[in-house]
């Protein structure tokens, strides 16, 4: 399982960068829910959007799943490159699979790579 040390996690399985205010689905909940096929990206940029409000939707070929924002923020760009090619969220969740991005966001309750992996594993035994 890939949990990069610099972001941010929270229990609903998003993840926040603070440095570029990248938010996405982890690593783990793409594993969870298999192939993704399709990406609905919800918000538009200069909406702001609260933690745990939905930003996305995604199928997979087990089940769809609302994605919700990891942190407050504004709205500054949306990555329109999902809705074409899903399956990047598979193979890069992390990089080329970031949904949105935000200014200046805040994620105080998120937790950190450390205490998200323990939640991970905790949850699978």
């Amino acid at each position: 399982m890939n949990i990069p040390s610099n972001l941010k996690y929270t229990k609903s399985d998003e993840w926040f960068d603070p440095s570029s205010g990248a938010m996405g689905l982890s690593d783990y909940a793409q594993s969870q829910l298999s192939d993704i096929v399709f990406v609905e990206i919800l918000v538009d940029a200069g909406d702001t959007v609260e933690v745990g409000s939905p930003i996305a939707s995604v199928e997979s070929v087990k089940a769809s799943a609302e994605i919700y924002a990891s942190a407050t923020g504004k709205v500054v760009a949306v990555n329109k490159a999902l809705s074409e090619k899903p399956e990047i969220l598979n193979s890069d969740p992390y990089g080329a699979g970031w949904m949105v991005k935000v200014e200046n966001g805040e994620a105080d309750d998120a937790m950190d790579s450390a205490a998200y992996e323990k939640y991970c594993a905790d949850r699978t035994h």
